[in-house]
């Protein structure tokens, strides 16, 4: 397998500033970067993007991410092993990135048990971080970047 072509964001640095710089902030806003790791691999593997599915991976094993977490994750309702915070965070991810799965793509109970663990500020940057990552996803898996390749 081989990426279709440079990724898109080294072809044009602009968009690679202004993506980071989107992305960085939402942890400037305070929510946990393991937070945002996670929400990061969560959503990668919905949409199937193997470049973001190993950088968060190695990632969240970097920051010392248990293995019983990283391999439950994609389990994450059925498994111990996450807070209730986690778990409204990950019903969110999953919501707003499978946006045309159902009629009401981001039920109101999803949306209200979020809020009922982040604040005004944290859940801005929540919907933001979940919105950076699907970015990434589609212009990633779209020209089939390739995992492992960022450590290049």
């Amino acid at each position: 397998m081989q990426a279709r072509m440079t990724n898109p964001v080294v072809t044009i640095p602009d968009a690679m500033q202004a993506l980071l710089a989107l992305s960085a902030s939402a942890v400037k806003a305070g929510l946990p970067e393991p937070l945002l790791e996670l929400i990061s691999l969560r959503a990668s593997q919905i949409n199937g993007c193997g470049l973001c599915v190993d950088m968060h991976a190695h990632g969240l094993k970097q920051a010392g991410e248990t293995d019983d977490r990283l391999f439950a994750l994609a389990s994450w309702r059925e498994a111990p092993y996450f807070t209730d915070a986690e778990r409204a965070a990950l019903a969110l991810t999953e919501a707003a990135t499978r946006l045309s799965d159902r009629a009401d793509p981001v039920p109101d109970e999803v949306w209200d048990e979020a809020a009922r663990h982040y604040d005004k500020t944290a859940l801005s940057a929540l919907v933001i971080g979940i919105a950076m990552i699907n970015a990434w996803n589609r212009i990633n898996a779209t020209t089939r970047q390739l995992a492992g390749s960022y450590r290049q």
